[in-house]
C-alpha cells in the first residue's frame, strides 16, 4: 500500500513554522485528484484552493473556438487559487489535473482568514505568486517566438520539477491542448526526443532518460522560470536528475 501523503509534502506548507502549520492542520482535507478533473471552469466563484502534493494542475485560457494554451503549471511548489487571497475570487482561466495524485483543499475562506493572520504565510504566498506571474509571463513569450520543439521541453522539464520521478503519464494529445498547437507537431517533437535518446515514450507514458540533454535543447525560458523560483522560494527542492545514459 502506498504512504499516504502529507501536508509537508507540499513545499509551501514544509516552508511554514511547525506553529503555524499545526495550526492550519485541522482545515487541511486531503483529496484524490484525478488524471482531467477540472477543479474550477473559467469565471467560477474559486470556493476551494488546493496545495497538491504529487500531482500537477495545468492553468489554462480557453477560447470561444474551444482552443486552449496552457499559461502555468502548478505542483507541490504552491497553491491553486492565488485569486481567493488576492482578493479577485476568480480568473478567466481553468484549472485542470495534468498529472494524478493528491493535494490538500482548504476553504477559500478559511485561507483568507490564515492569510489575514500570519505574516508568515502572507508572506509565502505573495512571493509564490510572484513566481507564478514569472512563469505565466515567460510561457507567453515562449508560445510566441520558441518551435514546438522547444517548447515541449520547457514544458517537460517544468513536470518533472514538480514530480518524484522522471516518469509523466501523458497523451500527446494532451500535450498538444496544453501547448495550443496541433497534434502531429507534438507527435514530431516528441520523436525527436526519443531518437536522440532524451525520452522514451509509449501508451501514454514519457520517461526522462537524460535530463542534462533535455536542459540543453530547451529555450531560456525554463532557466528563467527556474531561476527566479528557487530565487523567491528558497524552500524549492532541486529536481530529481535522470541518468545521462539509460541502462537497457
Amino acid at each position: 500500500m502506498p504512504e499516504k501523503p502529507t501536508p509537508q509534502q507540499n513545499h509551501l506548507l514544509a516552508a511554514l513554522p511547525s506553529e503555524d502549520l499545526e495550526h492550519l492542520l485541522p482545515y487541511l482535507e486531503l483529496v484524490p485528484m484525478a488524471l482531467g478533473a477540472v477543479l474550477y471552469e473559467s469565471g467560477d466563484a474559486m470556493r476551494h484552493v488546493y496545495f497538491p502534493t504529487d500531482s500537477i494542475v495545468s492553468l489554462l485560457y480557453v477560447m470561444e473556438s474551444g482552443a486552449s494554451a496552457e499559461i502555468s503549471v502548478v505542483g507541490n511548489e504552491g497553491i491553486v487559487g492565488v485569486a481567493v487571497f488576492m482578493g479577485g475570487e476568480s480568473t478567466p482561466s481553468r484549472a485542470v489535473v495534468q498529472s494524478a495524485g493528491s493535494a490538500y483543499r482548504m476553504r477559500g475562506q478559511r485561507l483568507k482568514d490564515e492569510f489575514n493572520r500570519h505574516g508568515v504565510l502572507l508572506q509565502l504566498m505573495l512571493r509564490y505568486t510572484q513566481a507564478l506571474i514569472t512563469q505565466m509571463a515567460q510561457t507567453a513569450v515562449c508560445n510566441r517566438h520558441h518551435t514546438i520543439d522547444q517548447q515541449l521541453c520547457r514544458w517537460l522539464l517544468l513536470s518533472l520539477d514538480r514530480l518524484q520521478d522522471n516518469k509523466l503519464s501523458m497523451t500527446q494529445e494532451l500535450i498538444a491542448n496544453m501547448l495550443g498547437v496541433r497534434r502531429e507537431g507534438v507527435t514530431e517533437a516528441a520523436g525527436k526526443l526519443h531518437k536522440l535518446g532524451v525520452i522514451e515514450y509509449s501508451r501514454g507514458h514519457i520517461t526522462v532518460l537524460d535530463r542534462p540533454k533535455l536542459e540543453a535543447l530547451s529555450c531560456e525560458c525554463y532557466a528563467v522560470v527556474k531561476k527566479e523560483t528557487d530565487r523567491l522560494l528558497p524552500y524549492h527542492v532541486p529536481p530529481i536528475q535522470a541518468k545521462a545514459h539509460p541502462v537497457h
